[in-house]
């Protein structure tokens, strides 16, 4: 059973230990300059859970908490983002989890992005309704590297 909740200060913990992963920065390509770093980590979540034009919720499947989910104002639209625990891919948790926000969150349009070769998190997207309206390159911290960024849409 998956289930989005408000984020609680425990919550955070589980989030660094997620955001330690090698392989969840590989794929995300966007992430922190030195995931290792909890004060950077807890800085950015303070201004988050402070700011009150960010819903943000706390991914719980069966019990645990696997990740986190929200959406932010970029240039005044809406994007969604969300981080799972490498240890629940592939389950169906974050399929789950994003079709439950959108039905919580309900302004559109909403956009997100995903690094261009990032399949599965598109293959999400895309089967909540999303399209991609356009694509960005920039340099991503986890990859060291100049990539490709879809940016989708949901009307």
């Amino acid at each position: 059973m998956i289930e989005l909740r408000a984020v609680v200060p425990a919550d955070l913990d589980e989030f660094f230990s997620h955001q330690l992963d090698p392989s969840a920065n590989q794929m995300a390509a966007f992430a922190a300059k030195n995931p290792s770093d909890r004060g950077v980590f807890d800085h950015h979540w303070q201004n988050i859970l402070n700011d009150p034009n960010i819903t943000v919720r706390t991914i719980v499947a069966d019990g645990d908490v696997v990740g986190s989910i929200l959406a932010y104002r970029e240039s005044g639209v809406p994007e969604i983002s969300y981080w799972i625990d490498t240890a629940r891919w592939g389950q169906g948790i974050t399929t789950a989890a994003v079709g439950q926000f959108l039905q919580e969150f309900a302004e559109r349009p909403i956009r997100a992005r995903a690094v261009a070769d990032n399949a599965s998190s598109i293959a999400i997207l895309e089967k909540h309704g999303f399209t991609v309206i356009g694509e960005a390159q920039g340099f991503a911290n986890a990859r060291g590297a100049v990539v490709r960024e879809l940016e989708l849409e949901l009307s």
